[in-house]
């Protein structure tokens, strides 16, 4: 069994895309739109077959999201060795984007650091 894909709403669909088209080189299909209820969405798709659904709708709820919570959590991606690692998370830090631990090798044994979105979801990246 494997997980098929993972999906969430976004509010910017298109600036979803593009973040994870640039930082994680995930490719696009064309995208889908249902006029009748507004949902649109981008399957993405990453190197090693993994896919993301990005999602929106106008009748979406956007409540604040707290680092420790219930539910999903955050989204990890794998870049292959530390230096990627920390390459990437340097390059997301001078974009702009909080780095919000890391990287470090974590007390279970994995190099990673955490960085936070701009809707404010938690990516972890790590070998």
């Amino acid at each position: 069994m494997k997980i098929e894909h993972i999906a969430m709403y976004v509010n910017d669909i298109e600036k979803a895309k593009g973040f994870f088209v640039t930082y994680f080189d995930a490719k696009s299909n064309d995208g889908y739109h249902n006029t009748v209820t507004g949902l649109k969405s981008y399957f993405l798709s990453f190197s090693d077959g993994a896919r993301l659904e990005i999602m929106n709708r106008p009748d979406m709820c956007d409540i604040e999201k707290n680092i420790a919570r219930t539910g999903f959590i955050h989204i990890a991606f794998s870049v292959g060795s530390k230096e990627n690692v920390d390459n990437l998370t340097g390059r997301l830090k001078s974009e702009g984007y909080s780095v919000i631990s890391g990287p470090r090798t974590t007390g279970d044994g994995y190099y990673e650091s955490c960085v936070v979105d701009f809707e404010g979801n938690q990516i972890e990246i790590t070998v």
